[in-house]
């Protein structure tokens, strides 16, 4: 194979993608190192310095402030626990409601297609909501932050455009074999279909992890809040506790800026650490399940 050359604009053309995509990543990576450095300095660096890489005087006082009691460890098993169930649960419904729906056999199947796309349009909002996870005895239990959003339209669809686009070969050699749609669907669509599964797994995980909005309005036992719900209430606590520095001077101040960005990098630190497994799927399971089959 004869060896190829680049042409001078190529070579600049790879050039600049280089300059800017390297760009592009330091931007869009510095404002979380700098949120990472103030997490270890102090609140008078932080009003004194503006923006700083490595801090003057390192500190764990944010963090031994946010992990002074056991209320954190917990709050952070709650939230595991809500992201594994809820995301199997995702996934659960989503595939098995996209799978009959990619059949183009399927009666009905445009009645209900278009149930799901009038659900992407129109919702109830959120006191009818409420009031229906009340009656369904669901409040103050983790059920209200899994069940209510079990699936996602906009990813069901993805999903089902997905399964459209596999070789009808593939099965049509399988339930020959004797598959039932089961079978097919568990040993022949599942594994060729693993980097949409990845990509929608990230998405729930994702939201899941980060959701606390719904917390906040259905849970009311303090042992029951997901992490993001319990750093809410620690910024708030370190808030109060500065009010409280003013009118007693002997109170000792908690670090409130720094604790502030503590408790981001807690709160992203756990979903950036699972994303590197999942990352070689996310971008062609978006792409090829986007298109339209």
């Amino acid at each position: 194979m004869a060896k190829q050359y680049k042409t001078v604009g190529g070579t600049v053309f790879d050039i600049s993608n280089y300059l800017f995509l390297g760009a592009a990543g330091i931007i869009a990576i510095l404002p979380f190192l700098i949120i990472i450095a103030g997490s270890f300095a102090s609140d008078a660096e932080i009003t004194k310095r503006a923006v700083f890489l490595i801090p003057e005087t390192f500190t764990l006082n944010a963090y031994q402030f946010i992990f002074s009691t056991d209320s954190i460890m917990r709050s952070i098993g709650v939230s595991v626990y809500i992201t594994v169930v809820g995301t199997i649960v995702n996934l659960f419904f989503t595939v098995t409601m996209a799978y009959p729906l990619a059949r183009r056999t399927l009666m009905g199947r445009n009645v209900f297609l278009n149930m799901v796309i009038f659900t992407m349009l129109f919702g109830g909002g959120m006191i009818p909501t409420y009031l229906v996870i009340r009656e369904l005895n669901m409040l103050d239990s983790f059920n209200a932050l899994i069940f209510p959003g079990a699936i996602s339209a906009f990813n069901l669809i993805i999903v089902k455009n997905f399964f459209q686009e596999l070789p009808p070969e593939i099965e049509e050699a399988a339930r020959i074999d004797g598959c039932q749609e089961l079978s097919l669907l568990w040993k022949i669509v599942l594994p060729l279909s693993m980097p949409v599964i990845a990509t929608f797994t990230l998405f729930y995980a994702v939201g899941h992890w980060n959701n606390f909005f719904s917390a906040l309005l259905y849970i009311n036992d303090p042992a029951k809040w997901p992490l993001q719900v319990m750093l809410r209430q620690i910024v708030m606590l370190s808030q109060a506790a500065g009010d409280m520095n003013s009118m007693d001077p002997n109170f000792v101040k908690p670090p409130e800026q720094s604790i502030k960005m503590a408790v981001i990098v807690v709160g992203t630190l756990p979903i950036l650490c699972v994303y590197p497994f999942l990352q070689k799927h996310f971008a062609k399971g978006v792409m090829i399940g986007s298109v339209k089959g």
